[in-house]
């Protein structure tokens, strides 16, 4: 299997990652503690501020790494990997 292009940031990601699911354990104690609703609406925001964070930094070293590379090749493939990385945008333009 081939290097991602995330794979110098890996152990970063992860580190976010792992903060992020303390978070979210966080909001669930918090509406099992019946804690007010603006409260919790906080937290959920600052989840999801952080999960875009993730996503767009992924977003990033997949265009600089993969799509790059794919390009350099030419052909189907960077076709492909562009059309992949432009619907990955558009899903992330939605959420």
């Amino acid at each position: 299997m081939g290097m991602n292009g995330y794979s110098a940031e890996k152990e970063a990601l992860l580190k976010r990652l792992r903060r992020i699911e303390g978070q979210v354990a966080g909001i669930s104690r918090m509406v099992d503690d019946d804690r007010y609703c603006i409260d919790i609406l906080t937290q959920v925001s600052a989840v999801t501020s952080a999960l875009q964070s993730v996503s767009l930094k992924l977003l990033d070293e997949h265009l600089s790494h993969c799509v790059v590379e794919a390009a350099r090749q030419g052909g189907p493939e960077a076709d492909a990997k562009v059309k992949e990385a432009s619907a990955a945008i558009a899903r992330l333009v939605k959420s």
